[in-house]
């Protein structure tokens, strides 16, 4: 028969805001004595705490979890060759060792433990418990393509003659690939983009990265073309402001880029629909 043993553990908190007191848990750590067992996982992912705390600042949190991850694995080494085996009297005292008490975002919570025939069993049991049981599903978060689609669809059920073409933006460093634009004496380029996405500084990344394209391409002097974006909203109303950002950040690109919401495609189909039959008409055969 299997003898059971003793185990403690603690659980690893983001606490978001110290007078509040609101939290999210992050991680586990837990000591069996009798086998020298310390395991500890942290989240390495932080898309349900983005969504609870939108302005969290991602790269703080992943450094200061993986640090104290890290942390416990030395210990743990330590244990497992035989060294200080008499320090730790439970979970609490390794974790003390590892981030002291103070008013940190991390904190750890009271110690709790129990008998186990099998630690790694308990440990696993003990993250599902408190860590990963609460992570919903990834929510559904629309692509550049799902932007497009109203104005595809909205193109089609008004008849709008309009046949898209590539039109490639090429400077000395790089170039720009556009799939969907059309020419009429200038070149008329519309690009999708969704903007989302899991947080605030991805959000503002996007643009930064839309922004830092059309200046690398700016020098190859195209300046018959404009250029539309159609720009969707996050899901999550508590990044409209990072969104707005994004806007203006775009706003302020090389070849002044016109800007849509979703809110705006009928008025840039309309406009769309205007363009296409006024040049239709102009080189159609019959034109005086």
């Amino acid at each position: 028969m299997t003898s059971k043993q003793r185990y403690t553990y603690t659980v690893l908190r983001y606490v978001h805001d110290v007078v509040t007191g609101e939290f999210v848990n992050v991680g586990v750590l837990l000591y069996a004595p009798k086998s020298n067992l310390v395991k500890v996982a942290v989240r390495t992912s932080i898309g349900r705490i983005k969504h609870v705390f939108p302005d969290l600042d991602r790269q703080a949190f992943l450094s200061a979890v993986k640090a104290a991850e890290r942390s416990v694995r030395k210990i743990s080494k330590g244990l497992e060759q035989g060294d200080l085996l008499a320090e730790y009297g439970d979970a609490a005292s390794i974790a003390r060792k590892v981030l002291v008490a103070d008013d940190s975002s991390l904190q750890w919570s009271p110690v709790s433990g129990g008998l186990t025939e099998d630690a790694e069993k308990t440990f696993d049991r003990v993250y599902r418990r408190y860590v990963s049981r609460y992570d919903a599903k990834s929510p559904h978060r629309r692509s550049d393509d799902e932007v497009w689609r109203p104005v595809r669809l909205l193109l089609e059920e008004k008849n709008v003659p309009v046949e898209f073409d590539e039109k490639i933006l090429a400077g000395t460093s790089d170039e720009i690939v556009f799939k969907r634009a059309w020419r009429n004496g200038v070149w008329h380029a519309y690009e999708p983009l969704s903007f989302d996405l899991a947080d605030a500084e991805g959000i503002k990344d996007k643009a930064r990265r839309w922004r830092g394209h059309l200046e690398a391409v700016h020098d190859g002097l195209q300046s018959d073309l404009k250029l539309h974006f159609i720009v969707g909203a996050p899901q999550n109303h508590a990044l409209l402001g990072a969104f707005q950002n994004a806007i203006k950040i775009l706003s302020e690109a090389a070849f002044r880029p016109e800007i849509y919401q979703e809110s705006e495609i009928p008025q840039l189909v309309s406009k769309i629909e205007d363009e296409v039959r006024e040049h239709a008409t102009t080189h159609s055969p019959h034109a005086s």
